[in-house]
């Protein structure tokens, strides 16, 4: 029985080394990795895979925590954020809520969720009914919110922001051109009637931090990236 039981095959299976991967302290749902072509900096990505690949990455950064001085966004991945928001920013929650929020009383002076006028190089935040497009703007027209006076949007259509989750304005305020993810029009009745704007002005990095999304988008965004890792 003693010989037997040396002899014994051992159980089918393997111990699966694993690895940490490092994520970034403000967003563990971006993940850090050497960049294998400069060792002096780190990709940035929402994907898995190791070695990351660079062409679906956030961008690289010499620094981590990332900052705007350390930071380089990767471009493609900008334009794949804008397609996917471009696709589900109408089915968002939070922008949905941002849109009845306009319809409700006072709501062309809500911030992230009311009307914003085109005043170019104003730099102070402030009140929807007075802070300028530059905020969301970016050239598409998106800075065209009615003017009128009244409850809501004052029974005209106006425009509702879509801002980063890493530094949300305040109540009654709009966030700052660099959190504007882009704009949406609406109308008086609070239903979404136009399509996603880019901002034009959007900053992955800040000095308030890093990309932040609702789950929703951000769960779209990953859907998107993964996608298009399959077709690569």
């Amino acid at each position: 029985m003693l010989l037997l039981s040396r002899l014994r095959p051992a159980p089918a299976f393997k111990r699966l080394a694993t690895r940490s991967v490092s994520t970034l302290p403000s967003n563990p749902y971006i993940k850090v990795f050497p960049n294998p072509t400069n060792p002096t900096s780190h990709v940035l990505t929402y994907l898995d895979t190791s070695p990351p690949d660079q062409n679906l990455a956030i961008g690289t950064t010499t620094e981590v925590p990332p900052t705007p001085r350390s930071f380089k966004e990767n471009r493609r991945f900008v334009q794949i954020l804008n397609d996917v928001l471009a696709e589900h920013a109408t089915d968002d929650s939070d922008l949905k809520s941002q849109a009845q929020a306009f319809a409700g009383p006072g709501g062309a002076t809500l911030g992230s969720g009311g009307a914003f006028f085109p005043q170019p190089n104003k730099r102070k935040r402030s009140t929807g009914a007075s802070v300028g497009g530059g905020g969301g703007a970016g050239g598409t027209g998106a800075g065209g919110a009615s003017a009128q006076g009244g409850a809501g949007g004052g029974g005209h259509s106006g425009w509702v922001h879509l801002s980063d989750t890493r530094n949300p304005p305040d109540f009654g305020r709009i966030a700052w051109p660099e959190d504007i993810l882009g704009s949406i029009e609406v109308n008086s009745r609070g239903e979404i009637t136009g399509n996603f704007q880019p901002s034009g002005t959007y900053r992955i990095v800040t000095n308030e931090g890093i990309l932040g999304l609702s789950d929703f988008l951000r769960n779209k965004l990953i859907e998107r990236l993964r996608a298009e890792e399959r077709k690569s």
